[in-house]
C-alpha cells in the first residue's frame, strides 16, 4: 500500500497505530475470560482469513499486532482483520 493509502486506511480505524510495518492496537476487557474469549474469536477469524496476528495477551488486555509478512509490509489484509477484530471486542464489552 502507498503511504496515503495507509494514513487514509488507518484514520478509519479507532485506536490502532502503526508501529513500521506492523498496526497493533491493545484492547482491555473485564478480566482475563473475556480476554481469552476474544483471543479464540480472533484465532477462528485469522485461521479462516489465512492471516495470523501477533497475539499478546496480559489478563484484562489484548495486544494484536499485524503484517502480511509475505508481502514485507502493512497490506488491505491487515485492515480487514483489523476491522474484524474491533466488531469482535465491541461485542465482548
Amino acid at each position: 500500500m502507498s503511504e496515503p493509502d495507509l494514513a487514509a486506511a488507518l484514520s478509519g480505524l479507532s485506536g490502532w497505530e502503526r508501529a513500521g510495518d506492523q498496526i497493533k492496537r491493545t484492547f482491555t476487557f473485564a478480566d482475563f475470560l473475556a480476554s481469552m474469549r476474544f483471543v479464540n474469536q480472533v484465532a477462528l477469524a485469522a485461521e479462516e482469513q489465512q492471516h495470523h496476528p501477533d497475539i499478546l495477551v496480559r489478563w484484562n488486555r489484548v495486544t494484536l499486532t499485524l503484517s502480511t509478512h509475505d508481502a514485507g509490509g502493512i497490506t488491505e489484509r491487515d485492515f480487514r482483520l483489523a476491522r474484524h477484530a474491533d466488531t469482535l471486542a465491541a461485542g465482548e464489552r
